[in-house]
Order: structure tokens, then C-alpha cells, then sequence
């Protein structure tokens, strides 16, 4: 039984590259943090920010599912 308290999880998020400004649209992973993420613009590999626990934290326009959910970050 779903908790109807729970806020939905927005899974796709448009990660934006800061070198080349490419934007693509991506499916969040779940069950896994994801620290990396090949630019398919100018093909450069975002890492986090400092403070970020990963590139959908840092670069994206949704954060993170664990974020979502009001926890830590893929902890």
C-alpha cells in the first residue's frame, strides 16, 4: 500500500552540461548514486561539486531521489 503522505519521485531530470551548455534528458538511477556523467556535447565527464553527492545534485534540474525523499544523499 502506497503512503499517500509520500511525495511522488521525479525520476527524469535534464542534466546541463557547464563547459559546452548541452542539456539532455536523463532517468535518475535509483538504486545507485551516479558520480559521473559523459557530456554528449563536448564529451567531458562531470563530476559532482564540492558538497554535492552527485552530477543530478549538482547539475541537474531535479535532485537526486534520496534528496526527493528528504533523506541524505545516496548514503
Amino acid at each position: 500500500m502506497a503512503n499517500e503522505d509520500a511525495p511522488e519521485i521525479v525520476l527524469s531530470s535534464t542534466i546541463t552540461c557547464p563547459l559546452c551548455g548541452h542539456a539532455e534528458t536523463e532517468i535518475m538511477p535509483t538504486d545507485a548514486c551516479q558520480w559521473f556523467y559523459d557530456c554528449k556535447g563536448c564529451k567531458a565527464v562531470l563530476k559532482p561539486k564540492k558538497g554535492d553527492c552527485c552530477v543530478f545534485c549538482s547539475y541537474a534540474t531535479v535532485p537526486c531521489p534520496p534528496i526527493q525523499e528528504g533523506g541524505s544523499c545516496c548514503a
